[in-house]
């Protein structure tokens, strides 16, 4: 969700539909901020059975910030989420709604492929970098909300 457009827009202009999902998948990546020790996470999540992106948030890799995209997630309803090992999964996602490991985390695994060639600055090994966390968020999240939701940018 845009939250910044969100509070340019008139709520008349506003349509929002929920549709309940089952199952997610959820992972974060990579990427950094001007050199390699500022690293900059994007954790999202899909649904399972659709590969359609349901929220992200950017951050460090903190507990907190994974809290963050599971407050959006909630309205979802979710039943099943698949994660990898990262321990703050195991920490804050109840263990009978939790399934950790790789065989169920193939289609958002493959959404970071597309991520990192896309968009150069997620690239591990480029010149291409972002110099401001502003510039970093605002350049995927656009990315995000132009490939993943349609919207015009």
């Amino acid at each position: 969700m845009n939250q910044p457009l969100l509070k340019t827009l008139h709520p008349d202009e506003v349509d929002v539909v929920i549709q309940r999902v089952e199952e997610a998948e959820v992972d974060e990546m990579w990427s950094y901020v001007g050199k390699k020790k500022e690293q900059r996470w994007l954790y999202h999540a899909i649904d399972h059975h659709t590969g359609k992106v349901l929220a992200y948030v950017f951050g460090w890799r903190q507990d907190q910030v994974f809290l963050q995209l599971k407050g959006l997630l909630e309205p979802f309803g979710i039943t099943r989420y698949d994660t990898d090992y990262w321990g703050a999964y195991t920490r804050h996602l109840d263990p009978d709604e939790h399934q950790p490991g790789k065989r169920h985390t193939q289609q958002i695994e493959r959404k970071h492929l597309t991520l990192r060639t896309r968009i150069k600055r997620l690239t591990r090994k480029t010149i291409y970098f972002s110099r401001s966390i502003q510039m970093h968020d605002i350049v995927i999240g656009l990315f995000v909300n132009r490939y993943e939701f349609g919207l015009p940018v």
